[in-house]
């Protein structure tokens, strides 16, 4: 039996010590109306140089998600190099009859991958990529600037291929579906499919996602520009429903939010947020825009439960490095659209910083995109410094954001004026964040790169105390 290579994928997903999770996707084929042809797709994997495959994994692939599946690799030895192959086919039998078939009656496509296992040494050093925001315009079925937009994903690439990274987080507007907000946004599931397609079949960004873990959080594009600002009860029935959907089949499913058993995922999410450890990199993945309520007398960025959720994890990590993934950066304010920004809801920001300091919680480390800028930042609470990551945007065809759009002077918390301290430049083009992280030698290195891979600036020098 032939087996097809994907036609989106693969993406290695959540990724720790001991197991990791493959994303890929087959093709719906429709025999009559009523009718399609079940489709399956199969794994394989073993430790890289070695001969001998492991037993193959199976899963089945449905039209409910958009022909995709999760595949659940078990029982790896942690910081090792994987291969591995993936295949689909499609097939009129049952999953159950499907899995029972010998191991060598496939005929793999030529593609090996490869990725790395995790590290469950809390004092080993890791090194992320960050961004976020990568616009593709499509408009009645035009792709345009697609190969700029891809660019800077090569770049990332051959940098990791000379100085190894464990990770990539992309922090949200992973798509556009609203084009020029006013110009054919994606409204139903279909459309919103068929974007995730575009934009995550291109080869370089296929390229990465298929041999380092990549973690997802949404933004307002994914669903509409400022969500849900200007949301109708029409769109709470069609749109939303229709976003979050292709949201979690193509960004969530491969994440930590979903429980496994017996090489597959499990569950039905009833958040978005999440957490992962990876040596001394301890990670708190935010929602910060399907939770909101924008109710003058009871604004929340967060919810409640996930507020308290977020406090109990930084009690229990004191003294580790947090880094905290906010789609839109906890601080500093803009000077303008502060509407959808943490400054609308300085009630619960003024509550964390609060903790924070309440607590002595150390090296807190906020990871942004959103602002189409990137730069380093930091405020001191009391004896607790807190710092400010932005990285943004991976591509964006229009204007970009400066040093004027901010306060970079002061923020509000609790009626005091705590001062910002500026530690980089802020760099006004398409770009990429490399985040250094090690515990031992105390100290977060936070490097910003062009689309083309050439550094912007200095590499920042955060302390970790």
């Amino acid at each position: 039996m032939r087996l097809k290579q994907p036609t989106v994928g693969p993406i290695v997903g959540f990724t720790d010590s001991e197991h990791s999770r493959v994303w890929f996707r087959g093709s719906l084929e429709i025999i009559e109306p009523d009718y399609y042809q079940r489709c399956f797709g199969v794994l394989r994997f073993r430790s890289k140089g070695q001969a001998v495959w492991q037993k193959i994994i199976y899963n089945k692939m449905s039209p409910n998600f958009d022909m995709t599946a999760v595949f659940v690799i078990e029982g790896l030895n942690q910081e090792t190099a994987y291969e591995y192959q993936v295949g689909w086919l499609t097939l009129d039998t049952e999953l159950e009859l499907f899995s029972k078939l010998p191991d060598d009656i496939f005929i793999w496509p030529n593609e090996i991958f490869t990725f790395t296992s995790g590290s469950s040494n809390p004092n080993e050093d890791r090194s992320y990529i960050t961004g976020s925001c990568r616009y593709l315009l499509r408009i009645f079925g035009l792709n345009i600037f697609d190969d700029r937009g891809d660019k800077i994903f090569e770049s990332i690439d051959q940098q990791a291929s000379e100085k190894p990274i464990n990770g990539i987080i992309m922090m949200g507007d992973q798509i556009y579906a609203d084009d020029l907000n006013l110009v054919s946004p994606d409204k139903y599931i279909k459309e919103f499919f068929e974007r995730y397609r575009l934009a995550f079949s291109q080869p370089s960004i296929r390229r990465i996602m298929s041999k380092y873990p990549t973690y997802m959080i949404l933004d307002d594009h994914e669903i509409e520009d400022n969500w849900p600002k200007r949301a109708e009860s029409v769109d709470l029935k069609v749109l939303y429903p229709s976003a979050i959907h292709a949201y979690q089949v193509y960004q969530a499913s491969h994440s930590p939010l979903f429980q496994r058993k017996s090489g597959r995922i499990i569950g039905t999410p009833t958040k978005l947020w999440y957490t992962f450890d990876d040596g001394c990199a301890n990670w708190f993945i935010m929602d910060t825009r399907t939770e909101r309520d924008i109710v003058d007398d009871a604004r929340k960025i967060i919810s409640e439960n996930q507020l308290k959720e977020f406090t109990h994890w930084l009690l229990k990590k004191p003294e580790e490095i947090k880094f905290v993934v906010s789609s839109v950066p906890f601080f500093p304010d803009l000077l303008s659209e502060s509407d959808d920004k943490w400054s609308f809801f300085n009630n619960q920001r003024d509550i964390i910083l609060k903790f924070i300091k309440d607590n002595s919680i150390k090296n807190i480390f906020f990871v942004s995109g959103d602002v189409h800028c990137s730069f380093c930042c930091a405020i001191r609470i009391g004896d607790i410094k807190v710092h400010q990551i932005v990285s943004s945007s991976f591509f964006w065809p229009y204007p970009h954001m400066s040093a004027g759009d901010f306060n970079l002077a002061d923020l509000k918390v609790n009626s005091i004026n705590l001062a910002v301290n500026v530690i980089t430049e802020l760099y006004t083009e398409d770009n990429f964040a490399r985040i250094d992280a090690s515990f031992d030698n105390r100290k977060v290195i936070v490097s910003f790169f062009d689309r083309k891979g050439e550094p912007l600036g200095n590499p920042a020098m955060l302390e970790v105390v």
